[in-house]
């Protein structure tokens, strides 16, 4: 009698032809918003002179699982975004960022009135409607 080994699978399987979420964040800590940061130029300075800190909780995790990613414990959460750029994780305060987000749209509200004026102030006939359907 021939002996049978039954494997079991752990963990969902990825198709080589299919798509990945390789900057999908797991393990996040509530009340924070999460992103990832490209360290081009100064912006991770950027961010964290408003708010946002470099993530290095060893319970994050970044995209699908990845062969090699090594991360020292206790190191910033960096990853490979591709081009040789690496990007780090980092989070914000929900509520700076509801209040970031806030003042974005407002800027561009008034971007918007702006332009609606001006193209009302310039039509020579007909009328100007702007509207989100």
């Amino acid at each position: 009698m021939k002996e049978q080994l039954a494997t079991k699978r752990t963990s969902r399987r990825t198709a080589i032809n299919g798509t990945r979420n390789v900057l999908n964040i797991t393990g996040k800590e509530p009340g924070y918003e999460y992103r990832v940061v490209n360290d081009v130029g100064d912006r991770i300075e950027q961010l964290t002179e408003i708010g946002y800190e470099l993530v290095k909780d060893d319970k994050v995790k970044v995209g699908d699982r990845r062969v090699a990613n090594p991360t020292k414990e206790g190191s910033p959460l960096k990853v490979s975004v591709g081009g040789g750029i690496s990007g780090y994780v980092m989070r914000i305060k929900s509520e700076f960022y509801e209040e970031d987000k806030a003042k974005k749209a407002a800027h561009v509200d008034n971007i918007e009135k702006g332009t609606l004026r001006e193209a009302k102030g310039q039509a020579d006939y007909g009328s100007v409607k702007v509207g989100a359907d």
